[in-house]
């Protein structure tokens, strides 16, 4: 049986043609099915949407009546399906992202690069906060994906690792001559140490991994800001806990020094997040294979 949306189809191109067999041949359809679902419609209807004449149909006034909606409608449903299909080629759309100040900086910019060369039509939101407060944003909706430290344990979220970092000890150069060797946890706690603040997934790792070996935290400095973990290090105001692949830049020109240990901090990983329970975009799905392949 012929769905109402086809016969509204086949009213608008009988209209257009002015006739039952023009109408046939354009709909690559028979002449007695376009005129028995013309019937089917004015049954439906129980109005009278044409004028039968030799030389073809036209218009009652209720079928003009019919006709002004019906024409913006279908107009509608094809603005709306060329919409979609610009969605599904990545010419049009958003792509919300939750990502920490951290990440943003000295991970996520060359991916964002990137996949602007290739779809340069799709908007972004950047979206700031801590893991926990990301994680909360995805399950809010207001974010598509989440750019995270990990590990990231909630059986709400797919997790996907992309590239792994080393939590370091770094210090500047008075501390460089005390800590020349090789030293234990033990040993590195009985120095000024300076953290991120305790809600950062980056310093409750390295804590619950100290905790493991028996050792309790207890900085001498709690920061906010990645870089200034970096700088409080450079002027020897303590021993700094940072990222190794983050901190490069001042690694390299000796403006602070990794802390030799007597064993390594277990690597990690900077991963992406999203709800398992909602399809990814495909935006959001291009963007995820760029950053984890």
């Amino acid at each position: 049986m012929i769905s109402k949306l086809d016969l509204y189809r086949i009213f608008l191109t009988v209209e257009k043609n002015q006739s039952f067999s023009k109408a046939a041949k354009s709909l690559y359809m028979t002449q007695p099915a376009v005129s028995q679902a013309i019937m089917q419609l004015e049954k439906e209807l129980d109005t009278r949407l044409f004028n039968r004449t030799p030389k073809g149909v036209t218009l009652t006034d209720e079928g003009s009546l019919l006709y002004e909606y019906v024409h913006s409608a279908i107009n509608l449903l094809s603005t709306g399906e060329e919409k979609i299909l610009e969605f599904k080629n990545l010419t049009t759309g958003e792509l919300k992202i939750g990502v920490g100040d951290t990440i943003s900086k000295y991970f996520l910019l060359p991916f964002l690069e990137k996949f602007y060369k290739n779809y340069p039509n799709i908007k972004f939101k950047i979206v700031n906060g801590t893991t926990i407060e990301l994680c909360a944003l995805l399950k809010s909706g207001e974010v598509d994906i989440a750019v995270c430290n990990l590990p990231v344990m909630d059986q709400a979220l797919e997790v996907i690792p992309s590239r792994a970092v080393h939590d370091v000890f770094v210090c500047g150069e008075k501390y460089k001559r005390i800590l020349s060797k090789p030293v234990s946890f033990q040993e590195l706690m009985k120095m000024p140490l300076i953290f991120l603040e305790p809600n950062s997934n980056s310093r409750r790792y390295v804590e619950d991994f100290l905790l493991t070996k028996g050792i309790k935290l207890s900085p001498e400095f709690e920061i906010g800001s990645y870089d200034l973990l970096l700088e409080f290090a450079k002027i020897n105001l303590g021993i700094a806990c940072v990222i190794k692949e983050f901190s490069q830049d001042y690694l390299n020109n000796g403006l602070v020094y990794e802390v030799p240990l007597l064993e390594a901090i277990p690597e990690r990983h900077i991963g992406v997040c999203y709800l398992k329970t909602v399809p990814l975009s495909p935006a959001s799905t291009k963007f995820v294979e760029i950053i984890v392949k």
